[in-house]
C-alpha cells in the first residue's frame, strides 16, 4: 500500500502584529492550501516543519524566530489566543508535539516572493537531512 501525501508547502503573509491576527492569517493561508491536496494529518504522525520568513528593514533583525515559529506552530494547531483548551480556529495538525524537526529561517524578501514566506509540512525522516529549502 502506498503511503499517505503527507507534504504541504504553502505560502504564508509577512508577519505584521498583533500576532494573533498574523497567527489567523497563517491557518487561513494553510487551510486554503490544504484544501487542494489530499493531505490530512493524524495524531500518530511525525512531522518535520520548515519555514522561511520574509521581513524588511527593522523588522528583519527586531524579530526572534523562535517566536515567530511558535505563532506559526500554534497556528497550526488552530490556537489564536485565549485558553489552550479551546481551539479558535480549524486546526491542521492535532500537536506540535508531533513535529520531531523544525528548520527555521529569515531573510529579506527575494522580489519574485511578494513577501510570502513558507512553510512545508512534511513526514518526518529520521535518518535523510534535507538540506535548504528549494525556491517556489
Amino acid at each position: 500500500m502506498p503511503k499517505r501525501p503527507l507534504k504541504l508547502h504553502v505560502r504564508i503573509p509577512p508577519y505584521r502584529p498583533p500576532r494573533n491576527t498574523w497567527r489567523r492569517l497563517v491557518n487561513a493561508a494553510v487551510l486554503q492550501g490544504l484544501a487542494k491536496t489530499p493531505v490530512q494529518y493524524l495524531p500518530t504522525d511525525r512531522l518535520e516543519v520548515t519555514v522561511r520568513l520574509y521581513l524588511v528593514g527593522g523588522a528583519l533583525t527586531a524579530n526572534d524566530v523562535d517566536n515567530r515559529l511558535k505563532d506559526i506552530l500554534d497556528a497550526l494547531q488552530g490556537r489564536a489566543g485565549g485558553s489552550k483548551r479551546i481551539r479558535t480556529l480549524k486546526p491542521v495538525i492535532p500537536n506540535d508535539r508531533q513535529v520531531f524537526r523544525v528548520i527555521v529561517e529569515k531573510g529579506a524578501p527575494p522580489k519574485q516572493s511578494r513577501g510570502l514566506g513558507h512553510v512545508i509540512v512534511r513526514r518526518f525522516s529520521k535518518g535523510g537531512e534535507r538540506g535548504h529549502l528549494t525556491r517556489a
